[in-house]
């Protein structure tokens, strides 16, 4: 008791002496992309409390759209004031870096999140139900599949627009995540993007079993990632005896200077330190995909609404990859001899790994999915590459990456038949004689995937393979090319299947989209295309934003 009353009487007495807590000092205007996307997630979640139902789709649409893109010209903003170069600092009492690489990351998220917010917004792809249209959200996401609560539901013609607060959280979460500058901010940036997204997987339309099935599995193995992170955390603490990057750099560095006396059986401890990074690199890994931590990726993948697919398969990874570099390359740049060594092991398990295993995959959704672990190991290799232009070619690559996987999946959601989405590749067959035009686009985007010359795949894997073999990783780059050509070999076999297989008679159809994902789909092609014939202006201004702020 004595001891409560003392820490009492220590509060009553800190407040009484003015002076005694400081005020902190936010720097506001450098944080408003987040604070903006926040604001509008609130004001959504208002819009669903007091609007109409009739009227909260279009109202939800125009605020997500308006808020994303306002959060786009504040980044923009940023960068032309000079923050991402020379007046690049920390800011929010320590917990967040605005730096090149944090607006890069952040410009592109946002960017990436407006197109994924025109494919959630899609309602013409389903034929109206009960003279009502219908989108690839559950019409009540609490009633049970199947049940009389559901059937109800559909016959009122009620849509999920919760999904547009939800995916606005997400994206704020997202931005706060590569910009983090303390290990605690980094842990609540994750959390706040993991939530809505395991909300969002469960919610499909169709085949809600399978998407709540996802939802679950994601939900599990995702707590027992934040729980390895969280851990590291701790550990990263005992060792360094603070949680700010600047902090723990420096202790690697130069040894503990100042001991506290709490922490002062553990402080400099190695092991604490190996097994600390361990954890928290296995807490970034689990969210990029990378094997081994990549067994949640093509079942998520697979029964999550397909909108909702590739707005995590772009955006996420771009968050997540944001973090990791920041993470190797500000707070452990000094055990850079533990890391690469393990990281090499990663990536060419990765990339060999996601290239074999969707050799064998018979729905498109699962393929793509691994197709994206495959990825995951051509951006580590410029991770490992420890330069500049490692960072540059890794952040290059994340902005070409996101809107080809978001133009694949918005594809996907077109070719339908009676039960939905026909993902299964058999059904693909002969797609090219029925409906040249999507089947042209699609290829497009495979042939990105793939890295052929002209396409934005090829400007990213050029750049990163070149950034790793300077940096002394040629065989990687090796593994590397060897595992491209394999993955080439499943995205040219369902281009073959497409323009070269006789259409079945009771194939899919393709339905005609509105303008929101027609607009999805021309954004992906055009940038596949603009960053595969001219992509030099692009790989300058990744190369300006390469320059982490210590």
């Amino acid at each position: 008791m004595s001891s409560v009353a003392s820490v009492h009487s220590l509060w009553t007495v800190a407040a009484e002496v003015p002076g005694r807590i400081p005020a902190p000092h936010i720097e506001y205007a450098q944080l408003s992309p987040t604070l903006i996307v926040f604001g509008a997630a609130v004001l959504g979640i208002l819009v669903e409390a007091l609007l109409p139902r009739r009227s909260r789709y279009y109202a939800q649409l125009a605020l997500s759209v308006v808020a994303l893109a306002a959060a786009f010209a504040a980044v923009i903003g940023l960068a032309a004031a000079g923050f991402g170069s020379s007046k690049a600092h920390i800011a929010a009492m320590g917990a967040i870096a605005v730096d090149g690489p944090a607006l890069f990351l952040q410009g592109t998220i946002l960017l990436v999140s407006l197109v994924a917010v025109f494919t959630f917004a899609e309602r013409r792809l389903d034929p109206a139900a009960h003279h009502k249209p219908v989108d690839s959200f559950a019409a009540q996401a609490a009633a049970v599949p199947g049940g009389a609560a559901e059937q109800a539901a559909v016959k009122a013609g009620f849509t999920t627009t919760e999904v547009f607060p939800i995916v606005l959280f997400a994206i704020g979460g997202m931005l706060v995540f590569p910009a983090a500058n303390d290990l605690l901010t980094l842990f609540i940036a994750l959390e706040v993007f993991s939530l809505p997204l395991y909300i969002l997987c469960a919610l499909a339309r169709r085949q809600r079993l399978l998407s709540q099935e996802a939802a679950v599995k994601y939900f599990l193995l995702g707590a027992f990632s934040s729980a390895f992170l969280l851990f590291g955390i701790a550990l990263l603490y005992g060792y360094a005896g603070t949680v700010t990057y600047a902090g723990i750099a420096e202790v690697i560095s130069d040894g503990a200077k100042q001991i506290d006396p709490a922490l002062a059986g553990t402080m400099g401890n190695d092991a604490l330190l190996l097994i600390g990074s361990a954890l928290v690199l296995m807490g970034l890994l689990f969210k990029v995909g990378a094997v081994p931590f990549h067994m949640w990726t093509p079942d998520v993948y697979q029964g999550a609404p397909t909108p909702v697919t590739g707005f995590m398969a772009a955006a996420t990874k771009v968050a997540a990859f944001g973090a990791l570099l920041r993470l190797l390359y500000v707070v452990l740049p000094g055990m850079r001899w533990d890391w690469r060594p393990v990281m090499w092991g990663v990536a060419i398990v990765t990339m060999l790994g996601g290239a074999i295993v969707a050799i064998t995959q018979t729905d498109i959704k699962r393929l793509l999915a691994y197709s994206s672990i495959a990825h995951a190991g051509f951006i580590l290799a410029g991770v490992i590459a420890t330069s500049e232009d490692g960072i540059s070619s890794v952040l290059f690559y994340l902005g070409a990456y996101s809107f080809v996987t978001l133009g694949a999946f918005a594809v996907v959601t077109l070719v339908r038949d009676a039960g939905g989405e026909a993902t299964h590749l058999s059904k693909w067959a002969g797609l090219g004689r029925r409906s040249p035009l999507v089947a042209a686009v699609f290829a497009v985007f495979l042939l990105a995937f793939a890295g052929i010359p002209l396409t934005s795949g090829f400007a990213g894997k050029f750049a990163v393979f070149k950034a790793a073999a300077q940096s002394g990783a040629g065989w990687l780059v090796v593994v590397g090319v060897i595992s491209s050509a394999i993955a080439a070999f499943f995205y040219i076999r369902v281009i073959v299947l497409m323009f070269f297989s006789e259409p079945k008679p009771d194939g899919p159809t393709v339905a005609v989209p509105s303008p929101l994902t027609i607009t999805a789909i021309a954004v992906g092609v055009a940038v596949t295309l603009v960053l595969g014939l001219a992509p030099q202006y692009f790989l300058d201004l990744a190369g300006q934003a390469g320059v982490f702020v210590r």
